[in-house]
């Protein structure tokens, strides 16, 4: 398919172009992951555990969110200074 047949499906909304893009190709730029072991005390493994099924994610996803914020916070402070 050419660009501006391509351009003008999306451009148009009235079609839809999932078929035409091949996600198996995908990439997420800067997701690379790897592998870390942290060990944590009892009594926060139990905190998480229970912060987690309240909102229902899983004990890691709850980590990464709260690690992501916390960095997130660190940059727009170094970026005020």
């Amino acid at each position: 398919m050419k660009a501006k047949v391509f351009d003008k499906k999306f451009d148009d909304n009235a079609v839809d172009i999932i078929d035409d893009l091949d996600l198996s190709t995908i990439k997420r730029p800067n997701q690379a992951q790897r592998r870390v072991n942290v060990d944590f005390p009892a009594w926060m493994i139990e905190s998480l555990d229970q912060e987690a099924n309240r909102i229902g994610v899983t004990r890691q996803s709850i980590i990464k969110v709260w690690l992501a914020e916390r960095l997130e916070e660190i940059a727009a402070n170094k970026a005020r200074s």
